[in-house]
């Protein structure tokens, strides 16, 4: 897709890489070694996205008896007539903006991309992605990181494909509750290529006046939604509108699917963008988040193709840890590279060179 004031290209941005050659400089023959495991490989505690979906699932359903259905439906798109926002959504947008305002940024502009699926005359809402710390904002306007984004989609689309991204949201430091003239001409070139041809923009502001029914949000107008004194205001552009229209917003019982990313969100910034180019060099590969030795980790594996054997990257905090997965065991490699890359060029050229 074409650039925006939001993100340069969502799927992320090329680069080269030194493939290390193995015969110029071999690694020592305790390249690996028998891991010492936190897990052990037959009865891995590991938990994959879509174990924490089917968990997440199942507590929405001990709650109520719908949710929103994720599944796309073969219908003709039709004007969006509203928005919907999946509960878990709305309280994830309303938290970390009232976040952001604490924070020492606070008088920035923020944002989230939003991802969803389209169905009808409606854009439903079922995943949040954080401008990011590395975005780039002042008091007038906001450029999301892309490599954090374009990271950020693959790994919430790899078990939800039929997601697709419906829009953004950004904030305003006053009272403008619509869209700006710059907003515009960024985003009137983006819907263009969009499904239908429409996107979804949401607009923060801080002036809304609390109606005394404390932790309880309330509609003043059908596109507004305001918590204390946040306020959202949603509107669609689509191609050839010379202007925003206010879009209806309504809530469902729903999750968002982007939550997972929050606990490992400092490994993720840290290699984003490494790791959405292996993404997209090599076949199949794959990432998690399972428990780590003191925090949630972040996992890449990457299959080799050959007696089921397959690279695995963790990175938890700082530390980055490689290993061998294969049918007898797991084997820890005996190095250390905090770039992932080069990591695991380093380790296919030593298998390779075996």
């Amino acid at each position: 897709m074409p650039p925006t004031r939001y993100d340069s290209e969502i799927d992320g941005e090329g680069g080269t890489i030194r493939v290390p050659d193995a015969k110029a400089g071999r690694l020592k023959p305790a390249f690996f070694q028998a891991a010492k495991t936190f897990w052990p490989e037959e009865e891995s505690p590991s938990i994959g996205f879509r174990e924490l979906l089917n968990e997440l699932g199942f507590a929405l359903r001990r709650k109520v008896a719908t949710r929103v259905e994720t599944r796309q439906i073969s219908a003709p798109l039709a004007p969006l007539r509203k928005v919907v926002l999946g509960d878990e959504v709305s309280r994830v947008l309303l938290a970390e903006y009232a976040a952001h305002q604490m924070s020492e940024r606070g008088t920035e502009e923020t944002g989230w991309v939003l991802l969803g699926v389209r169905r009808a005359d409606e854009a439903i809402v079922l995943a949040t992605i954080p401008a990011g710390t590395g975005r780039v904002a002042d008091e007038g306007h906001v450029k999301f990181d892309s490599d954090v984004q374009a990271f950020a989609s693959r790994v919430v689309r790899q078990g939800h494909k039929q997601l697709t991204m419906l829009g953004v949201v950004h904030t305003h430091p006053g009272s403008l509750r619509h869209p700006s003239s710059g907003d515009y001409r960024g985003d009137i070139r983006w819907v263009a290529n969009q499904k239908g041809q429409q996107g979804v923009f949401g607009i923060g502001t801080v002036d809304a006046t609390p109606d005394g029914k404390a932790g309880i949000s309330w509609n003043p107008a059908p596109n507004v939604q305001c918590l204390g004194k946040l306020c959202f205001s949603w509107y669609v552009l689509g191609a050839g509108d010379r202007n925003y229209r206010p879009l209806a917003v309504e809530l469902s019982i729903g999750p968002d699917l982007g939550s997972c990313l929050r606990p490992i969100w400092n490994e993720l910034e840290t290699h984003a963008a490494r790791l959405n180019r292996l993404a997209q060099r090599l076949n199949g590969v794959t990432f998690e988040i399972v428990p780590g030795q003191q925090q949630p980790t972040l996992t890449m594996t990457v299959p080799i193709g050959e007696d089921d054997k397959a690279i695995r990257v963790e990175m938890e905090g700082k530390a980055v840890r490689y290993r061998l997965l294969t049918p007898d065991g797991t084997l820890a490699a005996d190095f250390h590279e905090d770039r992932v890359d080069v990591g695991v060029y380093l380790m296919l050229s030593e298998l390779a060179a075996r």
